[in-house]
C-alpha cells in the first residue's frame, strides 16, 4: 500500500518511523510520503490560508495550495487512490472501516489546520473520517492514528497473522481479555490456574466469558451488537443479576 499525507507540518511525520511501521516500510509492505502544501501556494509568502467569508474566528485553509498539492501527488502513482480528509464532522473511525481501507492499493490524506479547508476542496474527497468527538489543532495526530491503524491489517505487518483477530473492537465485536506473561507469581498476583494448564478448551472459554466481563462492564454498549449465542446471553443475564442490590 502507498500512502500519500499533505500537510503543513510533514516533519510531525517522523513519529511513523519507528517500531513496525519503520520494519513494514523496510520490508516494502508500506510506502509513506508527506507532502508540505506550503510548497504548492501560489502566494509569495506562501500562504495556506486566509480569513472565511462572512467573518467568524480563525483561519480557513485554501483551496488553491490544497488542489495543487492533490495534482501533484496523484501524478506521482498510476493507481487510483482513496482520498480522506482527517476533520471532526467525519465518520468516526473504527476497526470494520479501518480493515476496509486497509485493502486499498493507495490512500492520500490530507490534513487540515486551523477552523478547517476551503469547502471547495471536499470535492476531491471520497471519506472524511474523524477519530472521535473532539476537537484537535491540526488532522496530522488524527493522519498518524489511522495509518496506524490501518497498517496493522496489512499482511505482514503485525509478527502474527492472529493478532488483529483476537483485539477488541474484532471479530466478535468485543473488547480483549486480559493477558499475562512471566512470571507467574509477581508481588504476590498470581496469573490464573486456567493459563497455565494446557487445556486450550478451557483457555478459550475463560478468555471468552473475561472478553464478555470486560466488555459490560467497560462498554456494554458493544454488546448490543455484538455475536453472542443463547448460552452467552444468559451468562451476561446472571453477572447483571449477581451486581442487583
Amino acid at each position: 500500500m502507498r500512502i500519500d499525507v499533505l500537510t503543513i507540518f510533514p516533519e510531525m511525520f517522523g513519529v511513523l518511523d519507528v517500531s513496525m511501521l519503520k520494519r513494514a516500510r523496510e520490508n516494502g509492505l508500506i510506502e509513506f510520503y508527506a507532502h508540505n502544501i506550503r510548497e504548492h501556494s501560489v502566494n509569495k509568502h506562501r500562504n495556506t490560508d486566509d480569513y472565511p467569508y462572512g467573518g467568524g474566528a480563525g483561519m480557513v485553509m485554501l483551496a488553491q495550495p490544497i488542489f495543487d498539492c492533490f495534482d501533484y501527488v496523484k501524478s506521482l502513482d498510476g493507481r487510483r487512490a482513496r482520498c480522506i480528509y482527517m476533520g471532526p464532522r467525519g465518520r468516526r473511525l473504527d476497526q470494520k472501516f479501518a480493515e476496509e481501507l486497509s485493502k486499498e492499493e493507495r490512500l492520500i490524506i490530507l490534513a487540515g489546520h486551523y477552523e478547517g479547508i476551503d469547502e471547495r476542496v471536499m470535492s476531491l474527497i471520497d471519506d472524511e473520517v474523524s477519530i472521535g468527538d473532539y476537537v484537535l489543532t491540526g488532522g496530522e495526530l488524527p493522519a498518524m492514528v489511522l495509518i496506524d491503524c490501518v497498517s496493522r491489517f496489512i499482511p505482514g505487518v503485525l509478527g502474527s497473522s492472529e493478532s488483529a483477530l483476537d483485539e477488541s473492537f474484532s471479530g466478535d465485536g468485543l473488547l480483549e481479555y486480559p493477558q499475562y506473561t512471566r512470571p507467574a507469581d509477581f508481588r504476590g498476583m498470581l496469573v490464573p490456574e486456567v493459563l497455565l494448564n494446557g487445556n486450550h478448551a478451557e483457555i478459550a472459554k475463560w478468555r471468552r466469558e473475561k472478553a464478555i466481563m470486560t466488555t459490560l462492564n467497560n462498554r456494554p454498549d458493544l454488546l448490543e451488537k455484538a455475536e453472542l449465542s443463547d448460552k452467552e446471553k444468559a451468562f451476561i443475564e446472571g453477572i447483571k443479576n449477581e451486581n442487583i442490590p
